[in-house]
């Protein structure tokens, strides 16, 4: 099992998280939401909760729990820039189908 991040995305973040101050890494999760089923949750972690899995990339720490991992195993997260464009990207090997507007999937 494991979560990965593009080195482009693990910039980011780290910006992110040294504009912020603090924190020790990015939290992705799954909730039940949008046209397909289930929508991506990205926020950022200053404590663990018991049953986190951790995974490190490119110098970042990935927080996951164990129900969004179900979903998730697998996924690389991207950060894309095009035109006035920009936000992360999932490479779901889960994900069976996504909406139109690209914000929810289906497993």
């Amino acid at each position: 099992m494991a979560i990965t991040l593009t080195e482009t995305a693990a910039n980011r973040v780290r910006s992110f998280l040294d504009n912020r101050g603090k924190g020790i890494g990015l939290r992705l999760g799954v909730k039940t939401t949008g046209c397909s089923g289930m929508a991506y949750v990205l926020e950022f972690v200053d404590e663990l909760n018991e049953g986190d899995e951790v995974f490190e990339d490119h110098g970042v720490k990935v927080i996951i729990d164990a129900k969004s991992l179900v979903y998730l195993d697998g996924t690389q997260l991207d950060y894309k820039k095009e035109g006035l464009n920009e936000g992360f990207e999932f490479d779901n090997p889960n994900s069976k189908s996504e909406c139109g507007c690209g914000e929810s999937f289906n497993v």
